[in-house]
């Protein structure tokens, strides 16, 4: 089975390229629950204090530019995103109790 991951395919029956392909996720957090006024600012600073951040998203509506109460956090390292991870999940932001899990294409 091929997928194609940032214009590269990889052939996922190799595993380097599964290895590859699983690290991408291992660094990315999905961030659920947050509340609809959480920016990325706010999602940062809840986040850096587990390691260096890569990227930060808070997913917005097009058309009325609010929240949706999701995004995501990459981190420079599988254990910084696994710490994070640990400590942040079912934590108070904004109010919020959020769900944290590793990111993953559906």
């Amino acid at each position: 089975m091929r997928f194609s991951k940032s214009g590269i395919r990889l052939h996922l029956s190799y595993p380097l390229a599964r290895m590859l392909w699983a690290r991408d996720f291992s660094t990315n957090l999905f961030v659920g629950g947050l509340s609809y006024d959480t920016n990325e600012p706010v999602l940062k600073d809840a986040f850096e204090q587990h390691g260096e951040l890569i990227e930060i998203k808070v997913i917005c509506d097009h058309v009325s530019g609010k929240s949706k109460g999701y995004g995501f956090v990459r981190f420079t390292s599988e254990t910084a995103a696994n710490t994070a991870l640990k400590a942040m999940d079912g934590q108070l932001l904004d109010g919020r109790n959020i769900r944290v899990s590793y990111a993953h294409n559906g």
